[in-house]
Protein backbone atom coordinates (compact mmCIF):
# COMPACT_ATOMS: atom_id res chain seq x y z
CA UNK A 1 0.00 0.00 0.00
CA UNK A 2 3.01 2.24 0.12
CA UNK A 3 3.68 2.88 -3.12
CA UNK A 4 0.72 5.08 -3.93
CA UNK A 5 1.03 6.79 -0.66
CA UNK A 6 4.45 8.80 -2.21
CA UNK A 7 2.28 10.66 -4.15
CA UNK A 8 0.14 11.79 -0.95
CA UNK A 9 1.63 15.15 0.86
CA UNK A 10 3.77 14.19 3.87
CA UNK A 11 3.45 17.64 5.70
CA UNK A 12 0.07 17.01 5.46
CA UNK A 13 -2.17 16.73 8.87
CA UNK A 14 -5.53 15.12 9.09
CA UNK A 15 -8.04 14.76 11.90
CA UNK A 16 -10.22 11.73 11.86
CA UNK A 17 -13.20 12.01 13.07
CA UNK A 18 -15.15 8.79 13.77
CA UNK A 19 -17.30 7.51 16.46
CA UNK A 20 -16.07 3.85 15.64
CA UNK A 21 -12.61 3.58 17.65
CA UNK A 22 -11.39 0.61 14.51
CA UNK A 23 -12.16 3.29 12.11
CA UNK A 24 -10.17 5.15 14.22
CA UNK A 25 -7.33 2.86 14.78
CA UNK A 26 -7.72 1.63 10.74
CA UNK A 27 -7.22 5.70 10.03
CA UNK A 28 -3.95 6.09 12.14
CA UNK A 29 -2.77 2.63 10.40
CA UNK A 30 -3.47 3.07 6.97
CA UNK A 31 -3.33 7.06 6.60
CA UNK A 32 0.14 7.74 8.83
CA UNK A 33 2.67 6.80 5.97
CA UNK A 34 1.26 9.03 3.73
CA UNK A 35 0.66 12.25 5.99
CA UNK A 36 2.56 13.96 8.69
CA UNK A 37 0.40 13.26 11.42
CA UNK A 38 -3.21 11.83 11.81
CA UNK A 39 -5.15 12.53 14.69
CA UNK A 40 -8.40 11.04 15.85
CA UNK A 41 -11.54 12.53 17.60
CA UNK A 42 -14.92 10.39 18.20
CA UNK A 43 -17.07 13.25 17.68
CA UNK A 44 -18.12 16.48 16.72
CA UNK A 45 -16.99 17.74 20.42
CA UNK A 46 -13.58 16.50 20.28
CA UNK A 47 -13.16 17.35 17.03
CA UNK A 48 -13.60 21.02 17.98
CA UNK A 49 -11.14 20.64 20.70
CA UNK A 50 -8.44 19.58 18.65
CA UNK A 51 -8.81 21.84 15.94
CA UNK A 52 -9.09 24.86 18.73
CA UNK A 53 -5.46 23.04 20.02
CA UNK A 54 -3.85 22.23 16.29
CA UNK A 55 -3.65 22.94 12.89
CA UNK A 56 -4.85 20.39 10.42
CA UNK A 57 -4.98 20.31 6.41
CA UNK A 58 -7.96 18.31 6.20
CA UNK A 59 -10.86 16.90 8.33
CA UNK A 60 -12.65 13.43 7.64
CA UNK A 61 -15.83 13.08 9.51
CA UNK A 62 -18.48 10.86 10.30
CA UNK A 63 -21.67 12.19 9.82
CA UNK A 64 -23.30 9.95 12.14
CA UNK A 65 -21.80 10.46 15.91
CA UNK A 66 -22.91 11.00 18.99
CA UNK A 67 -22.77 14.36 21.03
CA UNK A 68 -22.09 15.90 18.48
CA UNK A 69 -22.99 14.64 14.86
CA UNK A 70 -20.99 15.77 11.60
CA UNK A 71 -23.28 18.34 10.30
CA UNK A 72 -22.96 20.21 13.42
CA UNK A 73 -19.42 19.67 13.24
CA UNK A 74 -18.74 21.20 9.57
CA UNK A 75 -21.73 23.88 10.04
CA UNK A 76 -19.23 24.61 12.94
CA UNK A 77 -16.09 24.77 11.45
CA UNK A 78 -17.57 26.82 8.06
CA UNK A 79 -18.80 29.84 11.01
CA UNK A 80 -15.27 30.02 12.08
CA UNK A 81 -13.22 32.57 10.24
CA UNK A 82 -10.13 30.73 10.78
CA UNK A 83 -11.66 27.54 9.67
CA UNK A 84 -13.70 28.59 6.53
CA UNK A 85 -11.44 26.84 3.87
CA UNK A 86 -10.20 23.77 5.91
CA UNK A 87 -10.98 21.07 3.47
CA UNK A 88 -13.69 18.60 4.89
CA UNK A 89 -14.08 15.38 3.21
CA UNK A 90 -17.63 13.60 5.22
CA UNK A 91 -18.15 10.06 5.03
CA UNK A 92 -21.14 7.73 5.87
CA UNK A 93 -22.90 4.43 5.55
CA UNK A 94 -25.47 5.98 4.06
CA UNK A 95 -25.27 6.52 -0.21
CA UNK A 96 -28.85 8.30 0.07
CA UNK A 97 -28.83 11.27 -2.17
CA UNK A 98 -30.53 13.41 1.03
CA UNK A 99 -27.36 12.64 2.58
CA UNK A 100 -25.02 13.67 0.03
CA UNK A 101 -26.88 16.70 -0.78
CA UNK A 102 -27.13 18.12 2.85
CA UNK A 103 -23.31 17.57 3.52
CA UNK A 104 -22.21 19.64 0.61
CA UNK A 105 -24.90 21.94 1.72
CA UNK A 106 -23.01 22.40 4.91
CA UNK A 107 -19.88 23.12 3.53
CA UNK A 108 -18.65 19.38 2.65
CA UNK A 109 -15.55 19.60 -0.05
CA UNK A 110 -15.88 15.74 -0.85
CA UNK A 111 -17.40 12.63 0.20
CA UNK A 112 -17.20 9.12 0.34
CA UNK A 113 -19.18 6.42 1.69
CA UNK A 114 -18.42 3.17 4.06
CA UNK A 115 -16.87 0.67 3.98
CA UNK A 116 -14.01 2.62 3.52
CA UNK A 117 -11.71 1.61 0.95
CA UNK A 118 -8.17 2.85 1.97
CA UNK A 119 -6.76 3.08 -0.83
CA UNK A 120 -9.08 5.17 -2.65
CA UNK A 121 -9.68 7.80 0.10
CA UNK A 122 -5.91 8.06 -0.45
CA UNK A 123 -5.96 9.60 -3.63
CA UNK A 124 -9.64 11.25 -2.22
CA UNK A 125 -7.41 13.11 0.17
CA UNK A 126 -4.79 14.20 -2.01
CA UNK A 127 -7.29 15.42 -4.72
CA UNK A 128 -8.51 17.32 -1.73
CA UNK A 129 -5.75 18.44 -0.66
CA UNK A 130 -3.82 19.60 -3.87
CA UNK A 131 -7.10 21.42 -4.17
CA UNK A 132 -7.39 23.02 -1.35
CA UNK A 133 -3.41 24.26 -1.30
CA UNK A 134 -4.32 25.78 -5.50
CA UNK A 135 -7.35 27.33 -4.56
CA UNK A 136 -5.09 29.06 -1.36
CA UNK A 137 -2.80 30.25 -3.92
CA UNK A 138 -5.15 31.67 -6.03
CA UNK A 139 -6.36 33.69 -2.87
CA UNK A 140 -3.13 34.68 -2.37
CA UNK A 141 -2.47 36.05 -5.50
CA UNK A 142 -5.94 37.80 -5.81
CA UNK A 143 -5.19 39.87 -2.51
CA UNK A 144 -1.76 40.49 -3.82
CA UNK A 145 -3.08 42.29 -6.56
CA UNK A 146 -5.95 43.94 -4.66
CA UNK A 147 -3.43 45.66 -2.08
CA UNK A 148 -0.96 46.75 -4.93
Amino acid sequence: MSGFFYALNEHARLLFVDDDPILREFAQVNLASALAGVDVAADGVEAIEALSRESYDVVLVDLHMPRMDGLALLTAIRQNPSLTHLPVIVETGREDVESIDRAYQAGATGFVTKPLNWRLLGYQIHYVLRSARTEAALRGSREDAVAA
